[in-house]
């Protein structure tokens, strides 16, 4: 198979970090997000461009952010298995 037709394992890969960030919002909140990540740009007058703007210069604060991405999927998926699990004994 050619590599530029195989596909990537990586849950980030194509995903950029204004994406992932406005998924968390929606899924989290501002709240949440900044208590489950307690930086200033999530709990001080947030906003997706302040936030991003702190996030490519501080890659700590990046890691976390896809770190918290990466199991909001996860959480996602098991929420579906177990409703399909649910649904299909009704």
């Amino acid at each position: 198979m050619n590599t530029t037709t195989q596909k990537t394992a990586d849950p980030l890969h194509g995903l950029t970090l204004e994406a992932i960030l406005k998924a968390l919002v929606a899924h989290f909140g501002w709240t949440s997000l900044g208590e489950r990540i307690p930086i200033r740009c999530f709990t001080l007058d947030p906003s997706i461009n302040s936030s991003l703007k702190f996030l490519r210069k501080t890659p700590w604060a990046r890691e976390k952010v896809e770190g918290l991405y990466l199991y909001m999927l996860r959480e996602i998926r098991r929420d579906a298995q177990t409703a399909a699990k649910v649904s299909s004994r009704e």
